[in-house]
């Protein structure tokens, strides 16, 4: 008997790799990785931190990883960074910059989108004297998940960049999604990558690869990043066989990010005209849609969707839903179906 079918909208990390990265995977040639020896992660590499302006890339297993190696390596024991106050790296990556580096993270608002205020910023920095401590990183993020994967451009996160610069801090990209911006907005990713030091991107995203990240920034910059790898278990041996995939997904997967974006958009035109949703389509540009609720129920919402095998991610007051690879046009619409068949029923109640 098959398997009822579901339509998974809660990220585009459930993502499967394509016919094509399996064959580079079984195909792959492997060293180890560790020593520097596994000449498919060298090439990733390489063309990871050509793509984002950048001297040198990391392959790492995850952006959390990733983040958690730059900050680990811009930043010393008791110095801070500063970060939007829904930052994916503050709020989702399990408090593991100041877990494992000791590392304050000054969170400031940020706007809807997700942009921070370079003015409150300058304001923050601290002085690096007396009681306070020393400010050593500034972290943005692009697109930004909370802000419905709103793509930033490179003229709109300029400011901030600009007085980072001035008052000696680095700059951290978290483009774990950078890709999907790039591809929104028109632009190569290195345009978008040249307002940080340090950029980070997925491949196991809307790219589709079964696993990993790269972190990319100034040669001594990775040097140092790669001790942090090492300590947090990241050192792998011949991670060819994945990082092959990852060479698929930057030659095949990139343009059509384009198709999520459609559906995204699509997703959020029907979802504002049912009962109980507030949504701006307007706003969804790349993959991601938030939806807050008149109701209050994220949680309530998602369970009916799974009872009728739509799956999306419910908290507090909202729901989120993702497109990616995988999700058709078609697969839009009878979401949609579902999900007015659910609001039907709600605002009954």
């Amino acid at each position: 008997m098959p398997a009822p079918r579901v339509i998974d909208l809660r990220s585009d990390t459930v993502t499967k790799p394509t016919p094509a990265m399996r064959k580079a995977m079984a195909e792959a040639e492997v060293g180890d990785d560790a020593y520097g020896d596994d000449p498919t992660v060298n090439e990733l590499e390489a063309r990871a931190a050509t793509l984002m302006g950048k001297e040198a890339g990391m392959y790492v297993p995850s952006g959390s990883m990733a983040n958690l190696a730059a900050a680990l390596a811009w930043c010393a024991r008791g110095e801070e960074l500063i970060c939007g106050v829904d930052t994916h790296l503050l709020v989702n990556e399990m408090g593991a910059i100041a877990a494992f580096g000791g590392i304050q993270m000054r969170a400031l608002p940020n706007d809807r989108r997700g942009m921070l205020d370079a003015q409150l910023v300058d304001d923050t920095i601290s002085p690096a004297a007396g009681w306070f401590p020393r400010t050593a990183l500034l972290s943005l993020e692009n697109t930004h998940n909370r802000g419905n994967g709103t793509p930033f451009t490179a003229v709109e996160l300029a400011p901030l960049s600009e007085v980072a610069h001035r008052r000696g801090l680095a700059v951290h990209v978290d483009g774990a999604r950078l890709m999907n911006a790039a591809v929104a907005l028109g632009v190569p990713p290195a345009e978008l990558a040249a307002v940080g030091d340090s950029v980070c991107f997925c491949l196991s995203k809307g790219l589709s690869a079964p696993v990993g990240s790269l972190l990319t920034g100034p040669a001594d910059f990775i040097a140092r990043a790669r001790k942090v790898r090492k300590a947090a278990g990241g050192g792998m041996r011949q991670a060819g066989v994945i990082a092959a995939a990852g060479l698929v997904a930057l030659d095949t997967m990139v343009d059509r990010l384009a198709e999520d974006h459609a559906n995204a958009h699509r997703l959020a035109e029907g979802m504002a005209d049912l009962p109980g949703f507030a949504v701006d389509p307007a706003e969804i540009r790349t993959n991601i849609v938030y939806v807050e609720l008149e109701d209050g129920d994220g949680p309530g919402l998602a369970a009916a969707l799974k009872a009728r095998g739509v799956l999306a991610n419910g908290r507090f007051n909202w729901v989120r839903l993702v497109t990616h690879y995988g999700i058709t046009a078609e697969d839009i619409e009878e979401a949609l179906d579902v999900i007015a068949t659910v609001a039907r029923g709600r605002s009954r109640i």
